[in-house]
């Protein structure tokens, strides 16, 4: 397929580092899959190989790396936030994220929109207990807050049997309930960037 001419930004906020294997970074790289598809260039970053501080601002200092981070969520015009359930939530890294994603509230483009604004944000959320919808719930709220836009059935999860052994990563196939998730997530997300690029929100 052609180049779309867009991009897209997977932060993967399992708690493993790499090379451990990850059903979040599973479900994260069959989304980029699937944008590559539609032409939509891709990356990934797992959060847990990096050190992100604590905190609210841009840069909190003292070998803090979330700013080449931010620097990669404000070149792509789709980011995928990609997280874990624990105890019914989403992960610390995903929170993590989002605490430092507040700093965009006082950022503008030159045009006095804020920095945030003309990009699509989608999420998925993988676990083997209860507390996708949750999940889903508080990263929407979080990212449309800061500025992104989120598009229709803009997340996809896979919930296990609860209290059960079997990952996400040890399926002998993706479910089709899943697959069919993130075929919408993936074409819809495409559809809205494509929209906001050609037609950026009112100055």
């Amino acid at each position: 397929m052609p180049e779309s001419g867009l991009t897209v930004f997977a932060l993967v906020c399992t708690l493993k580092r790499s090379p451990e294997k990850s059903s979040t970074e599973l479900l994260a790289t069959q989304l980029l899959e699937g944008f590559a598809a539609l032409g939509v260039d891709g990356s990934l970053q797992r959060t847990a190989d990096l050190r992100i501080a604590p905190g609210v601002t841009i840069d909190e200092g003292d070998g803090d790396e979330w700013p080449s981070v931010r620097e990669k969520v404000l070149a792509a015009d789709i980011l995928l936030l990609a997280t874990p359930t624990w105890m019914g939530h989403a992960s610390s890294e995903a929170h993590r994220v989002l605490e430092r994603l507040d700093a965009e509230l006082a950022n503008f483009d030159d045009e006095g929109r804020p920095i945030l604004s003309g990009k699509v944000a989608v999420t998925a959320v993988v676990g083997n207990e209860d507390g996708a919808h949750d999940a889903t719930a508080d990263m929407y709220q979080a990212l449309a807050d800061v500025g992104f836009s989120i598009p229709s059935q803009g997340g996809t999860y896979w919930n296990g049997a609860a209290m059960k052994k079997v990952d996400y990563i040890d399926l002998d196939h993706t479910p089709q309930e899943v697959t069919a998730a993130n075929k919408l997530v993936v074409t819809n997300a495409t559809h809205l960037a494509r929209v906001l690029k050609d037609n950026p929100y009112p100055a």
